[in-house]
């Protein structure tokens, strides 16, 4: 599991867009990578398959991506 802890700040307006979370965590090399990933739907968002690449990640909400579960704090 990796914990990704967001900036502090305006907690109702705190996000990260999915594709710069992908490649902020290091679970892919590129953000053209992260983008084919999520656009094949091999992302899922709280359970569930996310193809927008620039969706609001927010604290709380749990990314799964090869094996891999990103939590952001």
């Amino acid at each position: 599991m990796i914990e990704f802890k967001l900036r502090d700040g305006d907690i109702e307006t705190a996000y990260i867009e999915l594709n710069k979370l992908l490649k902020a965590t290091q679970v892919v090399e590129s953000g053209a990578v992260a983008n084919i990933c999520i656009t094949d739907g091999l992302v899922k968002l709280n359970g569930k398959v996310d193809t927008r690449k620039r969706a609001k990640i927010r604290k709380g909400d749990k990314i799964q991506f090869e094996g891999e579960e990103i939590v952001v704090m």
